[in-house]
């Protein structure tokens, strides 16, 4: 999973400068990983990491992105045991080779210490290897002046996207519930499925856009709205209008509803959230965030979509620059009819009505 380089500058002199430094490019502290540092000119371009272990073929389309980013010599850094890392170091320094880049560093590190593969003269690299602290260096220092921030670990990234709880799970609830409820009316109240779809889509579609607009001055959804437009979410077409209107800043506003949004609505929002993420270079909590929406529907085929996207290591421009504009899609799609809606009928029956009045009376209340 890739993350461009943070724009600020660390100059790196040592292995453990790198070490500590790795997890300001990735956002965390890695455990059990595989990270991978592309530089030109001594600068750092992009920085990729994978789970260890990883399956046969998982770095395949490493070389395809550093050809991309114009990477002229690689940093390799492999986190954990000896049996787990060096296949990994071992499989990434050959691509590197057949690539005709130059690997400048390739490390272990576990437990405190670190081996260099590319070092063996024992004063500088012992056998026993070399202890270092990352949280200590005077590059996390830097680092940390320069407001880029290091997690724990992976478990901290993705709470900061975890469903929220207590008090803003409740009125959300409650939020969702009033709001499924006003859909249900309207779908009793009006002619037949198609005319109803034909308003709601066109009431949906304003509702994005205005959204998108108050968002950028700053306004926040109150859970009734945010509550409404999960809802709207679910309706493809409705979506898609988010999606062709992505922007790097909207990012915050998906934040905010995949914590917020009852997990049966999250899989849009959280797609959504993805792509923003992917924009900006944070592949990591693009992953994370469609982790997400897979856990709660491994079908949602936005989701599985970018996740290829990512596990290829393409870039964003190769969807980004394909992107309908809202009249094409009006013409690729047609106009709005009941089967649109399908996808959301299916989830309202799984959200309870609204408490009443009389249901928050104590036992004994008369009318």
């Amino acid at each position: 999973m890739t993350t461009n380089a943070p724009a600020p500058c660390l100059t790196l002199t040592s292995p453990a400068d790198i070490l500590a430094a790795v997890p300001y490019l990735v956002g965390f502290h890695p455990h059990d990983s595989l990270v991978v540092v592309g530089l030109h000119r001594g600068q750092a371009k992009v920085a990729a990491r994978w789970d260890l272990p990883f399956p046969r073929g998982t770095l395949d389309p490493l070389p395809g992105l550093l050809s991309r980013e114009g990477v002229t010599e690689l940093v390799i850094v492999g986190y954990g045991r000896g049996d787990t890392v060096t296949p990994a170091v071992d499989e990434a320094r050959r691509l590197a080779a057949a690539s005709e880049i130059r690997v400048g560093e390739a490390l272990r590190a576990h437990e405190g210490r670190y081996w260099s593969y590319v070092c063996d003269l024992p004063r500088c690299c012992p056998p026993e290897g070399t202890p270092y602290d990352p949280t200590t260096s005077q590059i996390a220092a830097e680092a940390t002046v320069r407001g880029l921030v290091a997690l724990p670990d992976r478990r901290s990234l993705e709470r900061t996207i975890a469903p929220a709880t207590g008090p803003v799970r409740m009125a959300m609830r409650q939020a969702t519930a009033t709001a499924v409820a006003e859909v249900r009316a309207r779908l009793v109240a009006a002619p037949d499925l198609d005319t109803f779809a034909r308003g709601y889509v066109a009431e949906a579609l304003a509702e994005v856009r205005a959204t998108l607009t108050a968002h950028a001055d700053g306004a926040r959804l109150d859970d009734i709205a945010a509550a409404r437009l999960g809802l709207a979410l679910t309706v493809i077409r409705v979506r898609d209008e988010a999606w062709t209107m992505m922007r790097e800043a909207h990012l915050p506003l998906w934040k905010d509803l995949t914590r917020r949004l009852e997990p049966r609505f999250v899989p849009p929002a959280a797609s959504l959230l993805a792509m923003a993420a992917w924009r900006t270079g944070d592949n990591i909590l693009a992953t994370i965030a469609l982790e997400r929406a897979l856990t709660t529907d491994p079908h949602y085929s936005m989701a599985n979509l970018l996740m290829h996207a990512l596990q290829s290591l393409l870039s964003p421009a190769v969807v980004r620059d394909r992107l309908p504009s809202p009249a094409e899609l009006d013409t690729a799609m047609g106009p709005a009819n009941g089967g649109w809606l399908i996808p959301m009928l299916g989830l309202l029956d799984d959200v309870p009505p609204p408490p009443g009045p009389d249901r928050h009376r104590g036992p004994g209340a008369s009318a």
